[in-house]
């Protein structure tokens, strides 16, 4: 007989973080034994919808025990069109990857990405979601 699956996620282990945006989503994996994380891709997205079947693809080698998506909100805590859009988005992959995600906010990770040395165009979106990963990261 099989036991049932963990009903919180393991202490250790990646977490995949999610910059989500309408035409581009970018992905970063963390790693929370040394609280750091690492760009890896940005996907391409159809206004905020991605292609499905690909960022699947992209998770499923990482077995991460937990999602990460960056919650857009304004300077004074109030949501926008955005921060509700994240928020289908998160929903949408927790469903479909059977993996717990929460949100973070994310409020100037795409600026910080923008100025670092490292980014450059669509890059500075998965750099933003290393940031977004750190950020949990830091907070756990």
């Amino acid at each position: 007989m099989t036991p049932p699956p963990p009903t919180t996620a393991p202490e250790h282990g990646y977490v995949l973080a999610f910059d989500f945006g309408l035409r581009h989503i970018g992905l970063a994996c963390g790693q929370t034994i040394t609280g750091t994380a690492s760009p890896l891709a940005v996907l391409a997205a159809r206004d905020g919808r991605p292609d499905w079947p690909a960022l699947l693809a992209a998770i499923e080698p990482w077995r991460p025990i937990l999602l990460i998506v960056g919650l857009p909100l304004n300077m004074d805590d109030s949501e926008s069109e955005m921060s509700a859009r994240a928020r289908a988005f998160a929903r949408v992959l927790e469903r479909r990857s059977g993996i717990a995600t929460v949100l973070v906010d994310e409020r100037l990770t795409t600026r910080a990405a923008r100025e670092s040395a490292d980014a450059g165009g669509d890059g500075d979106h998965a750099l933003a979601a290393a940031l977004i990963a750190e950020t949990w990261l830091s907070a756990r």
